[in-house]
């Protein structure tokens, strides 16, 4: 708890005041890596990828690859935070994938701290899904993704059986989320990877899935089409992190797994954005209007 106040903090204080930049908030949540890099461990020290395993080799390399795992997967759970449970409910899944596997190493103190995590995430879950009476907010996205890392991390050095690209494969949805926004920023949109858009996957759905402009304009009727998109992203974490469950010591399945998801990640997103929604998304959408409505072609 110690730790994550810095990630917390900053978050917090965003929240009220707005006066905390995308940078200084990833800056606060380094530094809550850098502190629980140093008083409790949490260094990641093997990859299984050969050059990254040489540059982790040296207490320098291995503190500069912690503090941007933890502060990228701190930052992408909050980019996910989107739409009502999204967050919340992917974070509830990727701790339980990591306590149940602390569980089969047995370890009791990783898998209690992750039990713990679901339990906090679930008593939120409850009062932001569907209605959106409270919310995450900056603080508790950058706290809850901080926690997720921090278990990660900490389960890897504990555990060596366990194969380091588990977590990775865990939280692969918000972090190739981060990775996708940055690149469609800054190399296809030519601006700063920092600069909000409204094209990340859950809003893509939001509008052209569960076509948030046709129909009733009410704000329970956009609230409710607001929490159905969500079930369906909670389904492309568990595609990852099911497997993830299932072969949490086997690193090569794990990096085939990874791959499987980025293409079909990025195969989705294609077709959303090309208003080609695949057949079986079309449940989830209202029946009032075709999918391919070229007015919303303007959004």
């Amino acid at each position: 708890m110690a730790c994550a106040a810095p990630a917390f903090l900053a978050g917090f204080v965003q929240d009220f005041t707005e006066s905390i930049s995308p940078r200084g908030r990833l800056v606060a949540t380094g530094v809550s890596a850098v502190l629980a890099f140093f008083l409790m461990g949490a260094a990641i020290r093997y990859t299984s990828i050969p050059a990254l395993d040489w540059v982790v080799s040296s207490t320098a390399g291995a503190l500069l690859l912690t503090v941007f795992a933890v502060a990228g997967i701190a930052n992408a759970v909050n980019i996910i935070d989107g739409l009502n449970g999204l967050a919340s409910m992917c974070v509830m899944l990727m701790l339980g994938a990591v306590g149940y596997v602390a569980f089969q190493v047995d370890d009791q103190l990783i898998g209690l701290l992750a039990l713990a995590g679901v339990g906090a995430a679930l008593g939120f879950f409850l009062w932001n899904f569907p209605s959106g009476l409270i919310f995450l907010g900056d603080g508790g996205a950058y706290f809850l993704g901080f926690l997720v890392a921090e278990l990660s991390i900490l389960l890897l050095v504990r555990n060596p059986e366990v194969s380091p690209i588990f977590p990775l494969l865990v939280c692969v949805y918000p972090a190739f989320e981060t990775i996708f926004s940055i690149y469609r920023r800054w190399v296809l949109r030519q601006q700063p990877a920092h600069m909000p858009d409204g094209i990340h996957l859950h809003s893509l759905l939001y509008r052209r899935v569960m076509r948030w402009a046709v129909g009733d304009r009410s704000a329970k009727a956009l609230t409710r089409r607001n929490s159905m998109t969500s079930p369906v992203l909670w389904a492309l974490c568990m595609s990852s992190v099911l497997p993830a469950m299932l072969f949490w010591s086997n690193t090569a399945v794990l990096t085939g797994f990874l791959l499987v998801f980025a293409v079909s990640y990025i195969t989705l997103y294609w077709r959303i954005v090309r208003f080609r929604v695949p057949r079986l998304l079309r449940f989830f959408g209202p029946r009032s209007a075709p999918l391919d409505d070229s007015d919303n072609q303007k959004t």
